[in-house]
């Protein structure tokens, strides 16, 4: 709104706003804004939780010292989404198609995060959704999502060539165009690019959303990833660092970067209030929210692989439970002491702080790591 107002608008008649053409100032904006906001209104959100009685129920299976932490205000995931919003609306050119795909992604997962969230509350219970339910409302918005993508493909606004660590010239295309030309091969022609999206989109969100168990853990490791995605959104819309790195150009992705700003910023905010001890958990409606949104970002910018390293303790916190629940249905026995894996280092004697802290190191190494592909090719 204020890009379009102040730049498109005032500028020809008051130069100074030309400032407001710069991707750079939009971004350093919008991550301010989202972290004032948060912080601001923080207190006041977490009286609201506190009067309506909306606090987290505690597992009985669960660490013996969360026990203490039931009651703590829940869904505080909601003043996430607020503040990614709220900033991404007011420094993005709103013309472009990408910025509206990933807000679809964040209030569509914050969605069926709130219903999950509101069902435990309800039921005074910590179960919402069941398991059923709640992958196939999430494979439902992820349809969406790709065929919105398709869409934009058939413009000419989206290109489903991914990008390869460590290679250059290997791009493969997950759109297998060559059978688009009779009908009866459409399903294997979309088959593996919505299979891909299942694996990208809805295993970020569910990522996120399974190491939302300690105090700051999931919220620190989403300012780190957010903080190399947006460094990812910036060089990929910028014409010369994209050229230079060999990366697949995402004309507009410049409008990404304010959106991801937006979600570091948010979250560096939330995290003064939800570092140990929390004084509110975000739930389901900020987790699935953060990890769909961060799945969206990297299939627009075609850097799903590298998502896997920027995301990589997110990504270990899910092969841990998988593992945990094969290994149990199929030998009966258990590889971790409790999954997800946080848990498990928990059980060991760690103290939380302890492990959230390591966990954010592994984080960053790993995110680092990834940024350093980007020449390494």
């Amino acid at each position: 709104m204020l890009y379009w107002l102040l730049y498109e608008q005032l500028y020809p008649h008051f130069t100074p706003f030309r400032i407001f053409g710069y991707v750079t100032f939009r971004t350093l904006a919008a991550s301010l804004t989202a972290l004032l906001m948060t912080v601001l209104l923080g207190p006041w959100f977490i009286r609201r939780l506190r009067s309506m009685q909306i606090g987290q129920h505690i597992r009985e299976e669960g660490p013996e010292s969360h026990q203490k932490k039931a009651g703590t205000p829940t869904m505080g995931g909601l003043l996430i989404l607020f503040s990614i919003v709220v900033p991404t609306l007011l420094f993005t050119n709103l013309w472009n198609p990408y910025v509206w795909v990933a807000l679809f992604g964040l209030c569509g997962y914050g969605a069926i995060g709130f219903i999950d969230d509101y069902a435990k509350v309800k039921k005074a219970r910590n179960l919402g959704l069941t398991a059923r339910q709640k992958m196939g409302l999430q494979v439902l918005m992820m349809m969406i999502l790709g065929v919105w993508l398709l869409l934009l493909h058939t413009k000419g606004l989206y290109n489903t060539a991914m990008n390869v660590p460590f290679i250059k010239s290997y791009k493969p295309n997950l759109l297998i165009e060559s059978l688009l030309h009779n009908p009866l091969t459409y399903p294997l022609a979309f088959g593996g690019f919505f299979i891909f999206l299942l694996f990208v989109i809805v295993g970020a969100s569910n990522a996120v959303n399974l190491t939302d168990g300690l105090d700051g853990l999931a919220a620190g490791l989403m300012i780190i990833a957010g903080g190399a995605v947006t460094v990812l959104c910036y060089v990929s819309g910028h014409a010369q660092f994209a050229r230079y790195l060999e990366l697949s150009r995402l004309p507009g992705a410049g409008e990404l970067t304010v959106f991801c700003a937006s979600l570091t910023g948010a979250s560096l905010g939330f995290l003064w209030y939800n570092a140990h001890p929390a004084e509110v958990f975000m739930g389901d409606v900020g987790s699935l929210a953060l990890g769909g949104s961060l799945g969206v970002v990297a299939v627009l910018l075609k850097q799903e692989i590298l998502l896997l390293f920027i995301g990589g303790v997110y990504v270990i916190e899910l092969m841990s439970v998988v593992i945990q629940v094969i290994s149990f249905k199929t030998r009966g026995k258990r590889v971790f002491l409790m999954a997800p894996l946080h848990h498990h280092f928990e059980k060991m004697g760690w103290d939380e702080t302890k492990v959230v802290v390591r966990f954010w190191i592994a984080g960053l190494v790993m995110a680092l790591f990834a940024l350093t592909t980007l020449k390494l090719r």
